[in-house]
């Protein structure tokens, strides 16, 4: 199905008659926006020309106060950075033309939209006086060039180029059997009209690319979209062979209201404040590591950097230890706590990053504790060396590494292997738990909410079960 039907059709179920015999648009709360396109006639942008050339645009609903996803997202992590009054109120309604078209057209592939602002497609209508003849003046209608980043007043409309009607509608369909998609579907630990939550199965990635056949998010825009036309989208991100709680907007703004609220999070880092009940985003993740650190708890806030390593083929995180001035994309802070210790060489803590940096847990545990987390070969290999001569010992003890194939799981996922009982051992990092604002409680009440309302806002609890390795190995070391 084309793009342009859905939006016609679309527009047809919108319209209203207004006074004047024109065609009048509803927007409803902004999370619930979809598309209204009308074609419609092109004014020249030459002031000598008065022809017109029928049916070359689309035209958008013209601009009306929204929500401003990053203003309200600061707000939720009460990291307002002591903006005034003034200039909150007009920032929070305040929007670029690329955002106003996103927004509006959540069917266009954004690469296309980007494209066809710097093709300098986009129009936005002009309302310009001319001196006719008779020295009269009038007011002539002109379609100018509008850059991506141009910010829009209220009631401006935007034209696109009726060719977006030939663009084929993004088509998320695998071939997924009937069983592949119930076991999406069966992922789900929570669902609202705002964010859906899995739980990610090890080994999974969630973002597509080079050689990856199945991601979490092209299957979640084929399986968990119900009745939206919206796909989900990612708020955060976790390694492929990490587990637990992962969560997606349903919107593009919800999605881009919780973006704000974890880069919030980690930008307010600097100022970081231990006490948990004061941080709206709150991730706890369960680790079981090897060795045990020298306190039961504590946090750790040592600066990470990217290192290239094998001639540039490869590359890695790692402390970053000079003197000179940290850069705030390098602060890395994460708080732990022992959970219980084994007398087997193993031990199980509860991390909480505050700062969400790439490797961040897997380089703290590895780097300053000394205690690398279990199948985390990248940054613990030596430790796992060490680990060899466990063959033989009770834990290894008649475990059968054989995987039944009754037990393999869809997308050729198995969550049976992999204990600390198996010789090959899987990464034992799962986000356990995640409290969050309740972004759909924010939306339907977004525009009676206060500040100190959403200070009081009650959040969501979410908690994800262990994978079955990671549960096996719980059971083996409280034997």
């Amino acid at each position: 199905m084309l793009v342009g039907a859905n939006l016609l059709r679309r527009l047809l179920r919108s319209q209203l008659s207004a006074d004047d015999g024109g065609t009048g648009f509803i927007i409803t709360a902004i999370y619930h926006l979809r598309p209204h396109y009308s074609t419609t006639t092109e004014f020249s942008d030459e002031g000598n020309s008065e022809k017109k050339k029928e049916s070359k645009w689309f035209t958008l609903p013209p601009f009306a106060k929204t929500v401003n996803a990053s203003e309200l997202g600061a707000k939720l992590a009460r990291k307002n950075h002591l903006k005034s009054a003034t200039s909150a109120e007009t920032s929070a309604y305040e929007t670029t033309a690329l955002k106003w078209v996103l927004k509006c057209c959540p069917e266009l592939p954004r690469n296309l939209v980007q494209k066809l602002f710097r093709l300098r497609q986009v129009r936005r209508e002009s309302i310009a006086m001319e001196v006719t003849d008779d020295g009269c003046q009038v007011q002539k209608i002109q379609l100018k060039r509008v850059g991506a980043k141009d910010s829009l007043n209220i009631g401006d409309k935007i034209f696109l180029p009726i060719s977006v009607c030939e663009v084929p509608e993004e088509k998320h369909e695998h071939d997924c059997t009937d069983e592949e998609s119930n076991f999406i579907r069966s992922l789900e630990l929570y669902k609202d009209t705002a964010i859906i939550v899995l739980n990610k199965p090890p080994g999974m990635p969630v973002q597509g690319g080079i050689g990856i056949k199945w991601s979490l998010d092209e299957l979640a825009a084929a399986w968990l979209r119900y009745d939206y036309s919206e796909s989900p989208r990612l708020v955060h991100r976790l390694d492929r062979d990490c587990s637990g709680i992962l969560v997606m907007g349903r919107t593009q703004m919800s999605a881009a209201i919780l973006h704000s609220v974890f880069r919030e999070e980690t930008l307010g880092a600097s100022k970081h404040d231990s006490d948990n009940e004061k941080r709206v985003l709150q991730k706890r993740y369960w680790a079981l590591v090897i060795g045990s650190p020298r306190r039961p708890k504590g946090t750790i806030s040592a600066p990470l950097r990217k290192v290239v390593v094998d001639d540039g083929k490869s590359d890695r995180i790692t402390v970053f230890e000079h003197n000179n001035t940290i850069l705030s994309s390098q602060r890395a802070i994460t708080e732990y706590r022992v959970i219980k210790t084994s007398t087997h060489g193993f031990t199980w803590l509860e991390l909480s990053p505050v700062t969400g940096r790439k490797h961040q847990l897997r380089v703290h545990c590895a780097e300053v504790l000394g205690t690398p987390i279990v199948g985390d070969y990248k940054y613990g290999w030596h430790a796992h060396r060490r680990l060899q001569n466990l063959a033989e010992s009770d834990l290894r003890k008649n475990s059968n590494e054989k995987v039944a194939k009754e037990n393999m799981l869809p997308f050729g996922l198995n969550m049976d292997s992999g204990s600390i009982s198996e010789k090959h051992l899987r990464l034992h990092l799962h986000c356990r738990e995640m409290i969050l604002p309740n972004v759909s409680q924010v939306l339907r009440n977004q525009k009676s909410l206060t500040d100190d309302d959403l200070s009081k806002l009650k959040s969501l609890e979410i908690v994800a079960p262990l994978p079955s390795y990671m549960q096996k190995s719980w059971d083996i070391l409280n034997a």
